[in-house]
């Protein structure tokens, strides 16, 4: 009945060499599947559940919610509070147009580059991952870089050639891209990305990324799908202290419901109708459920949820480096995001992630699921730690990693 068996690729496991889990329910860190099987989850959702499953706090924010009404079709309150929350945190972000998807925001944010610099082309990094149009579609981490598929069938060469892409890291080739007679309209960027693996970038390279927009008259995007509310308060943004003209939020945004924005500069944002010729639009944009399951996660993110945050991702990840027990397997972390890569050093882009050994980690995901622990079904993801794993869930974790190294020595 469904594609695949599934309603997004990455969900088959065929990366892994094995049929997906179909889940009946969760609480806190842990999932069951249909057949009563627990697993410790570090998939929460692709990074959205930031706070765990079922939190009782998003819980009743959400019944609170729906008891209401579940879609209006029209303006709320909970979108003008859920948008100035966002404000308060995100640097750049003064204003804020809520989609339905990640996807639906990163075109949108790509419309309004284009039209604020009357500009066709954009750069975009080898490996990430900015949702499913058109033209974001080139060279693709995530999804399409775990099938094997440098681009997609359907897209127009048109619109694929309107998209430079470069490597991650790469100073010179993003100098060269933006020093064009024909300059882009934008550069749009995961600050940290995560679809290739968790690969940071270099040190200075955000800075240059800055730079170079800045140097072309171009606008930086910066896509916080993965990183915004996670890495901390203001996301990537505040962390690495480089912002964006525009920033696409989403995941941790709408608190494990559909939700998703772009945000910046009131100058920019206004070119949106109905003040601005720029057309957006959505049925579900600002749906009443996700703008309460977003703003209930919110309100859980304070200082000391960040400390845990941060305190819970070393100890998992040392202690994964540490079980690996000198085989050829490094870590990429951050606080709430980590990978395990099956390579001597972690990858510094996309081609370096792309050489690691993913049969290796298949098999070792395939035992990670015999052991209980449900990891991110592919090399090109990363893992989610929660507010909600326990120190018993991490240490439990540690040993499944250790018992699955040995097992596929």
């Amino acid at each position: 009945m469904l594609p695949g068996g599934v309603n997004s690729p990455v969900r088959a496991m065929r990366a892994i060499g094995r049929d997906p889990l179909f889940i009946a329910r969760g609480v806190g860190a842990e999932i069951v599947d249909a057949d009563g099987a627990s697993y410790i989850d570090y998939v929460c959702s692709w990074g959205a559940l930031i706070a765990g499953h079922a939190h009782p706090a998003v819980l009743e924010a959400v019944s609170v919610a729906a008891a209401r009404g579940t879609t209006f079709g029209a303006p709320t309150e909970g979108e003008v509070s859920l948008a100035e929350a966002v404000a308060a945190r995100v640097p750049g972000v003064a204003m804020l147009r809520m989609t339905s998807s990640g996807t639906e925001a990163a075109m949108t944010a790509i419309r309004i580059a284009r039209a604020s610099t009357a500009r066709e082309r954009i750069v975009k990094f080898a490996g990430a991952y900015h949702g499913h149009s058109d033209g974001l579609l080139a060279a693709a981490g995530s999804g399409v870089a775990t099938a094997g598929i440098p681009a997609s069938l359907g897209v127009p060469a048109a619109v694929a050639a309107a998209t430079i892409v470069v490597p991650w890291n790469d100073r010179a080739a993003l100098e060269a891209a933006t020093a064009l007679e024909d300059p882009p309209a934008a550069i749009i960027a995961e600050p940290y990305p995560a679809n290739m693996g968790l690969v940071p970038p270099q040190p200075g390279f955000l800075e240059f990324l800055r730079e170079r927009a800045d140097a072309c008259g171009a606008v930086l995007i910066l896509d916080e799908v993965i990183s915004g509310f996670r890495v901390a308060r203001g996301g990537a943004s505040e962390a690495s202290g480089v912002s964006g003209d525009l920033v696409v939020l989403g995941k941790v945004f709408g608190g494990g419901l559909p939700a998703a924005a772009v945000g910046g500069s009131r100058a920019l944002m206004e070119l949106l109708a109905p003040v601005g010729a720029v057309y957006q639009a959505g049925t579900l944009s600002g749906n009443p459920l996700a703008v309460a399951a977003g703003l209930a996660t919110l309100e859980l993110l304070d200082d000391a949820a960040y400390a845990r945050l941060e305190s819970a991702t070393r100890t998992l990840a040392e202690g994964i480096a540490a079980a690996a027990g000198g085989r050829e397997v490094s870590l990429s972390w951050l606080p709430g995001l980590l990978t395990v890569f099956f390579c001597a050093s972690p990858p510094r882009d996309f081609a370096e992630a792309a050489r690691c050994d993913t049969a290796a980690f298949g098999a070792w995901c395939r035992a990670l699921l015999e052991r209980g622990v449900y990891p991110p079904p592919s090399q090109f993801e990363a893992w989610f730690p929660s507010l909600a794993h326990t120190d018993a869930q991490i240490e439990q974790t540690i040993e499944a990693a250790r018992g699955a190294f040995e097992a596929i020595s």
